[in-house]
């Protein structure tokens, strides 16, 4: 990239395989760094991380790494001052924590809370506490979700050794549990969500974990497969049904009312990602046409959002919306950067950017 030259708005990277789960990495001096699991339909999968070469903006494969099973979820630490060791988590048949140095990435601990049985149940998603990094949660088919305390050891040369506990193991659903998401609220360490096949959105609290409360349960009783909180307001989250083509966003003060439904989508939604700087954008992607749109504006929208006018045929696979005064407007967007048969199968915002986020097209 020149140094005068105008800098590009679309970075791409095209991995060698289908992409299923991808993160960004939040360390100050790791700028630009994604990493991407695989799909493919066998024992043998992949890990690779990316990073952005500045002085060429182009993408470029750091590092990949053998996976059995795809990753249902990756995640980087939720360390954004850089202050402890360099730690990637994946979950699959089991949840895994890897160290990642300039040269290779290792497997440091692997989670098991089944260790008198050849079998498991596989993970269907984790969530990595922000506030306090030593406490992951893992939801699973067998319908509990897993609470795990991660502790480095004592140094041992110039390695610090990384192992993991169960804190508690708890039966959070009916049926199998799709995802699992710490709140904000409360201090950001105790609480959280978790949704399942039962149709049903459940709050925890680790202080109290003999209750549970019901936030919302899907009408028709269809499966949830996805939560996520607003970042900036732990009141809001939002929630999709299985092949549903709308988002329901939740108020917890006002249990198993929804606050709105965005229903914009064509084909099913699946994903979800509110605004890193914003408690009133969200970004939506689905399997119709569509790309991430701007929704850099808090209280009214960016002009980039209406750039096709009311000669808009087609909808679009990612939606911005604002919340405002507990009114959600759905914002149509651009999809001029993808074909018409694409795809988007997950939705993430880098946080240092307000501008930047990432489709991944299967």
């Amino acid at each position: 990239m020149s140094l005068h030259g105008k800098r590009k708005e679309i970075y791409k990277y095209e991995a060698p395989w289908t992409v299923y789960a991808m993160n960004w990495s939040v360390r100050p001096d790791k700028r630009f760094r994604l990493a991407l699991g695989s799909f493919v339909e066998e024992y043998n999968n992949k890990v690779q991380l990316v990073g952005l070469e500045e002085e060429s903006s182009e993408f470029v494969c750091r590092n990949t790494f053998d996976h059995p099973y795809p990753t249902t979820k990756i995640m980087w630490i939720p360390d954004t001052k850089g202050v402890y060791p360099d730690l990637l988590a994946t979950s699959g048949d089991y949840l895994r924590i890897w160290r990642v140095s300039d040269t290779e990435t290792r497997l440091e601990c692997l989670l098991n809370n089944n260790k008198n049985s050849d079998f498991c149940a596989p993970l269907t998603s984790f969530d990595w506490n922000e506030v306090d990094p030593n406490l992951l949660g893992t939801s699973s088919i067998d319908t509990t979700c897993t609470i795990w305390g991660l502790e480095t050891g004592q140094v041992l040369g110039r390695v610090n050794l990384v192992s993991g506990h169960v804190k508690t193991q708890l039966i959070a659903h009916d049926k199998e549990v799709y995802d699992i998401a710490f709140s904000r609220a409360g201090g950001g360490r105790d609480m959280f969500a978790s949704v399942g096949a039962d149709g049903s959105v459940r709050m925890f609290d680790l202080r109290h974990l003999e209750h549970s409360t019901i936030i919302y349960e899907d009408p028709q009783h269809h499966p949830l497969l996805r939560l996520c909180w607003n970042k900036q307001d732990p009141n809001y989250l939002a929630t999709m049904a299985m092949d549903g083509m709308e988002v329901v966003i939740l108020d917890v003060r006002v249990p198993c009312t929804p606050v709105a439904r965005l229903n914009n989508h064509r084909a099913c939604v699946n994903g979800i990602a509110w605004a890193p700087h914003s408690s009133c954008h969200i970004c939506t992607a689905g399997s119709d046409l569509g790309h991430p749109a701007d929704a850099a504006s808090h209280r009214g929208s960016h002009p980039g959002l209406h750039r096709r006018g009311r000669d808009q045929q087609r909808a679009v696979g990612v939606h911005a919306a604002r919340l405002d005064r507990h009114l959600l407007q759905q914002l149509p967007g651009d999809p001029a950067c993808l074909k018409p048969r694409d795809a988007l199968s997950h939705l993430d915002l880098l946080p240092s950017s307000l501008r930047v986020c990432v489709c991944v097209c299967v």
